[in-house]
């Protein structure tokens, strides 16, 4: 950290790599979704900490903003911000609907394989720029993805999913990626079904009267493991050729959402006996890769990395300003905000109709009991035309003005500011500089995007029940489904953008801790480095080559500073603590003072 890094990459980051006489190794991206650093001790995860202990760990990492899977999957796919990659959340608007009949949205989940592939096809390469698995197939490596249905697609253009393996949750059913010939006889010879289990109980969170899972993604992620150590692995060593390998765990992610060891109660919140169990199955799903990799001759030139996706939050539904928590809502406590209601508050503010995104457009009453279905929603008189777009997404929700109104979008940023679950709005910088808000550039959310871009990403209020180790019980105003005390993520908070990272392997220092800030889109640009693939991206919100974590690296000179925006008349200013590289950008926290988990005390 005394020094500047040789590797800072904004540009061509073929220009960046490892040493040039270094031999083209292995390297397996192991990403634990959900995975929070304070969870990882060598009782409750010995495998990833021993990783960490005998490579780099590093102490400092952020995940992209807004803090959700998908916009982290595809950072991690490009090395890019979701300025330039373009997914904005696990659910964005995308002009005209995508999905069969029955399903068709125009607000859809993008943790869905034939979602992904159909947008690929309507924007001729979905992300922007090229990802590391399409680079590496055009550099001869073996390439393979196992893992959580959505991520796992997203890692590969669907015009190139023939040309590698990708097993997910919906590997061997109707609509599922096909898998190659030699994969399949693989798996018949290794005696494991084709078909991937579903998650049982551990995909169902619960309701008013049942308790959310007490159980782990157990069954699942027993069966990816298997798959990859009994299948992928020695397949990918039979072609005598470097590979990439990304395993992507839904635990402890999925597990952290449904549990029910917090019923209607913010504590003990996300981190109770069954989401610790969850983080023994991500752990113990790298101790058999890691085991494997020995077995077949592979450790001592394979590099690993583990990566967390983004933090997490306990959930509460508790406002004082929303007029959404005065309905009564099936399925949701007298009195608590429901899923959806930012944008049943913003129709009501604006005067707007509300409709649910799909081509039935069937209308939404809140006064009597009607909420939106996903927490997103279509606002204005003609659905077909909507005025306002509501894309829930958890700690943050993007707002979509298709008509790109000024003083519409004005009217929306004075609605948000009265609301006391609200810290911190980021505005389209075509709009101006707003009171109360920073603009969308300032966290990393302007750029070359193919997709629709959002007039505001509002951030969502967080706040700690007060114990020693502050990020392991932050709450968030989740605009989800979720019950009270079930998880979830995406908002500005410290508890958001912090995620795990750590690395190990034959390119990599031992016993090394790195306090500078790395980021999702760092570990592609460091991955591309290592297996000097000469991939050409450049963009604004690029990330850089953790260089030095390399053998032989130096370290690099960082900063951090407070930005905050213009006041509005309530008093309320958006600001972000940023930290710097060069040129390169992490956003740590971001909000109004006193609402968001990481921002200086006002």
């Amino acid at each position: 950290m005394r020094s500047a890094s040789a590797v800072l990459l904004l540009g061509l980051f073929a220009a960046a790599r490892a040493p040039a006489e270094a031999p083209r190794h292995n390297v397996v991206l192991f990403v634990a979704d959900g995975l929070r650093s304070e969870l990882v001790t060598p009782q409750s995860a010995p495998n990833i900490s021993r990783v960490a202990a005998r490579g780099v760990r590093f102490a400092n990492s952020h995940a992209a903003y807004p803090t959700l899977s998908m916009v982290n999957a595809a950072s991690l796919a490009t090395g890019l911000g979701p300025g330039d990659h373009g997914v904005y959340g696990d659910s964005v608007y995308v002009g005209a609907a995508v999905g069969d009949d029955d399903d068709a949205s125009e607000v859809p989940s993008l943790e869905d394989d034939p979602t992904l592939a159909a947008l690929d096809a309507r924007h001729h390469a979905l992300l922007g720029g090229p990802t590391l698995i399409e680079g590496a197939i055009a550099a001869g490596y073996g390439t393979a993805v196992v893992g959580k249905y959505g991520p796992a697609a997203l890692m590969v253009p669907a015009a190139l999913r023939a040309r590698t393996i990708i097993i997910d949750d919906r590997t061997g059913h109707t609509g599922g990626i096909e898998v190659p010939a030699a994969m399949r006889a693989r798996l018949a010879r290794s005696g494991l079904s084709v078909l991937a289990p579903g998650r049982g109980e551990n995909g169902d969170p619960g309701n008013l009267r049942e308790r959310g899972t007490r159980a782990a993604n157990t069954g699942q992620q027993t069966w990816f493991a298997a798959v990859t150590t009994r299948a992928v692995l020695p397949e990918l060593r039979s072609r005598h050729r470097p590979f990439l390998l990304v395993y992507w765990s839904r635990d402890p992610d999925g597990t952290e959402h449904n549990h029910g060891d917090s019923t209607r109660a913010v504590e003990p919140g996300i981190t109770g006996p069954t989401v610790l169990a969850a983080v023994r199955d991500a752990d113990r799903a790298l101790g058999e890769l890691l085991d494997s990799l020995d077995a077949l001759g592979l450790a001592g030139t394979t590099d690993i990395i583990i990566a967390g996706d983004h933090g997490f939050s306990t959930v509460m539904h508790a406002s004082t300003t929303s007029i959404a928590a005065h309905n009564k809502y099936r399925g949701v406590v007298a009195g608590d905000t429901p899923g959806g209601y930012v944008a049943i508050d913003l129709a009501a503010a604006l005067g707007l109709k509300l409709h649910e995104p799909g081509l039935a457009h069937a209308p939404i009453d809140p006064t009597s009991g009607q909420r939106p279905q996903t927490g997103s929603a279509l606002l204005g008189d003609d659905p077909a035309a909507p005025q306002v777009v509501v894309a829930a997404n958890g700690g943050s929700d993007l707002i979509y003005v298709p008509g790109q109104s000024p003083a519409l979008v004005a009217r929306i940023v004075d609605a948000l500011l009265s609301q006391d679950y609200v810290s911190g709005i980021f505005v389209d910088e075509r709009f101006g500089a707003l009171p109360g808000t920073l603009p969308l550039g300032a966290v990393g959310l302007a750029g070359g995007a193919r997709l629709p871009v959002p007039a505001i990403v509002v951030s969502l209020r967080s706040y700690t029940t007060g114990c020693q180790t502050v990020l392991l019980c932050t709450v968030v105003a989740g605009d989800t489904t979720l019950l009270t005390g079930q998880g979830a993520h995406g908002s500005a908070s410290r508890a958001d953008t912090a995620n795990y990272l750590a690395v190990a392997g034959p390119d990599f220092k031992t016993d090394y801790v790195d306090l500078a800030p790395a980021s999702t889109a760092d570990v592609a640009r460091t991955i591309a480095a290592l297996m000097k693939l000469r991939l050409r991206t450049p963009a604004a919100t690029a990330g850089r080559v953790l260089g030095e974590s390399f053998n032989g690296g130096a370290d690099v000179v960082w900063s951090r500073q407070v930005v905050t925006g213009p006041a509005a008349g309530n008093g309320m200013a958006t600001q972000i603590v940023e930290q710097r590289v060069g040129e390169v950008r992490y956003l740590t926290a971001g909000g109004y003072a006193g609402r968001t988990v990481g921002l200086p005390d006002p």
